[in-house]
């Protein structure tokens, strides 16, 4: 498994872990950051989302699926500008910069993997 796919395949993995958490139990993961406790439906579809996309990204690492990777780093680019955006006008609590952070991580780490061919 190349570099460029281990980083997808944790990538992949965190969003797995997240998305089964916002299914299971929401509640529990928004606390550990500081939001507020919610009983509408919308964050478990969330969940179910970001699990589903966190099977293509382990899929796709264990499949070596180059042209994926590529595309992940520019998605994950604009996750990062609109988290950022929701804190700065107010919509989101800071704490949403923690993910945006974790995304800016991966993205970088599967470019760098990439550019250098490993």
């Amino acid at each position: 498994m190349s570099s460029a796919a281990r980083s997808i395949l944790a990538f992949g993995v965190y969003l797995v872990v997240v998305g089964a958490m916002l299914v299971v139990a929401p509640n529990v993961l928004l606390s550990l950051f500081g939001v507020p406790s919610t009983q509408e439906v919308w964050i478990r579809i969330l969940g179910i989302v970001v699990f589903v996309f966190g099977l293509y990204f382990v899929q796709a690492s264990r499949e070596g699926v180059t042209a994926f990777f590529r595309w992940t780093v520019w998605g994950r680019s604009i996750v990062v500008v609109a988290f950022v955006a929701f804190v700065a006008l107010g919509m989101a609590p800071p704490v949403l910069i923690l993910f945006a952070a974790i995304d800016a991580g991966g993205a970088l780490w599967t470019a760098l993997t990439l550019r250098g061919g490993r």
